[in-house]
């Protein structure tokens, strides 16, 4: 049985999912398990449109007695010219209990990373959630991310296949703690994708790689999908603290949920023009977890972040190897401090991530060093969110960011130096692992401090002298060499900033 589906004309209602307008196409049907016996199989085909709506729902009538349900569909990807995008469908499936944003019905989402998914009670492709497939309208949801000026054609197909439900799994998570060394600075990645997105490795992979990039905790972050939480069990260990969370990716940037409560979705399909997000980023934080922007300067389509920052709980300004968007999200939120500063409002932590997916994408690169009172979920989450931190390109780099009074007081990364504005302070930086880089000190005035090159030990100590009349914060850069020109060179790790007075 095939049914055609043309967005436009034909039978579709077009709705709004508490935001961003979607269309309904017709349903499809099927027989009950007596009428249609074994396994039932149905395609339908469409065309979508340019302007085609963010989401389009196809709904799939389920009938009593399915024990698994499987969807393949494939789509035309017709040449175009330079300049123009081509065709991308993503796609994704809602069980009966609905579409609703921020609802209880969604089950698994792929994006344009997979062809086809199965669920059933006991199992699930990766990105989709196992569990009964029970009676009722289900909808599959397709993602024009982008549409070619020809249309966007589509072939669906449905396949039930009936018997006995089986037996439901119950998830296993892994522990909120690791073994850790008490209040230490912790290594981290908190932006990686495994196999239950667009990654290509395993966890049991991932962790290999974290471990061997001397990390100490990591944080499951596919997008738009929780479905790789109760996979990362045997993943953790005494060494190796695994937090949980999301890449959401919605179509005014992407936003990472780092440490949220195992199990906890956060719904994606919003724009920034529709107001919700700030309704997720609060639901991010109730599940004990960080609201944190991802390369908010991509050029991805759909990577730049249009949200704003006011719900921000820290900002990821390095992603990846370093590039020049990296050092363009540096500098803005070089001026978001400044801001702060000007309006003695709170400030932003920066950090940084791998975004790590498949070979040769290098876990650990770069990663947040933390100073926490423990290698545990809520610690790492408080230092993170303190500032209490720092950004280097791999494990042999380490900082030690101080500064001081002249009474003995005394303040760290992520600190304040609570001193009159004219005393003299000693900012110091101690360095170790980088070989010929350069260090700068970045204040509210802009870089006020450049070093000479580290020795080929990459060991090094500058200190600094200044007053909080002049340096509202400082904050510490490692550059290596650049071959020629006033560029800087590629960062080779950076502090959040320390605060110098009263204020």
């Amino acid at each position: 049985m095939c049914e055609e589906h043309q967005a436009g004309i034909g039978r579709r209602a077009v709705f709004l999912t508490g935001a961003a307008a979607a269309l309904t196409l017709g349903s499809v049907s099927f027989a009950s398990a007596a009428e249609g016996g074994r396994r039932q199989t149905r395609t339908v085909r469409g065309t979508l449109s340019p302007g085609a709506p963010d989401f389009v729902y196809v709904p799939v009538e389920v009938p009593d007695g399915v024990r698994e349900i499987t969807v393949a569909y494939t789509y035309d990807r017709p040449t175009v010219p330079a300049g123009t995008t081509g065709n991308a469908l993503d796609i994704g499936i809602f069980d009966e209990r609905g579409t609703e944003l921020g609802g209880r019905g969604f089950r698994g989402w792929s994006g344009g990373a997979r062809t086809e998914f199965f669920l059933r009670a006991d199992d699930a492709t990766p990105g989709y959630l196992p569990g009964p497939v029970r009676a009722g309208t289900w909808h599959i949801a397709l993602g024009p991310y982008t549409v070619a000026p020809q249309g966007l054609s589509y072939e669906i197909t449905v396949t039930l296949t009936y018997g006995e439900p089986g037996r439901e799994v119950p998830p296993v998570y892994p522990p909120e703690r690791a073994k850790g060394r008490g209040r230490a600075w912790y290594r981290g990645d908190c932006h990686l994708h495994s196999w239950y997105s667009d990654g290509r490795r395993t966890p049991a992979e991932i962790a290999a790689l974290a471990r061997a990039a001397g990390l100490d905790f990591i944080n499951s972050s596919e997008h738009n999908t929780h479905s790789a939480h109760a996979h990362w069990a045997d993943a953790a260990g005494d060494d190796l603290l695994v937090l949980l969370g999301e890449e959401v990716t919605t179509r005014n940037g992407h936003v990472v949920a780092i440490g949220t409560d195992p199990g906890t979705f956060v719904d994606w399909r919003y724009r920034a023009r529709d107001n919700r997000f700030g309704r997720f980023a609060r639901q991010i934080r109730r599940a004990g977890g960080l609201v944190v922007p991802a390369h908010p300067h991509a050029t991805c389509i759909g990577c730049t972040w249009k949200f704003g920052f006011g719900e921000a709980d820290a900002v990821e300004v390095w992603n990846g190897p370093y590039t020049p968007d990296d050092e363009v999200a540096l500098a803005d939120w070089d001026g978001m401090l400044v801001a702060s500063v000007r309006d003695g409002r709170g400030w932003i932590p920066a950090m940084g991530g791998s975004d790590a997916h498949r070979d040769p994408d290098a876990v650990g690169r770069p990663q947040t060093v933390v100073l926490a009172d423990g290698l545990a979920r809520e610690a790492v989450l408080d230092g993170i969110r303190a500032g209490r931190s720092y950004v280097t390109e791999s494990a042999a780099v380490s900082l030690a960011l101080t500064a001081s009074g002249g009474r003995g007081e005394h303040a760290g990364i992520g600190e304040r130096l609570r001193v009159d504005q004219d005393t003299p302070v000693t900012v110091r930086l101690e360095v170790t692992g980088a070989p010929r880089c350069t260090v700068r000190l970045v204040t509210d005035q802009g870089v006020l401090h450049t070093g000479g090159p580290l020795p080929v030990s990459g060991a090094g100590v500058v200190e600094w002298r200044t007053t909080p009349s002049y340096a509202a914060y400082v904050r510490a850069e490692l550059r290596h060499e650049t071959a020629a020109g006033p560029l800087p060179g590629a960062l080779a790790a950076f502090t959040n900033p320390i605060f110098l007075g009263r204020r």
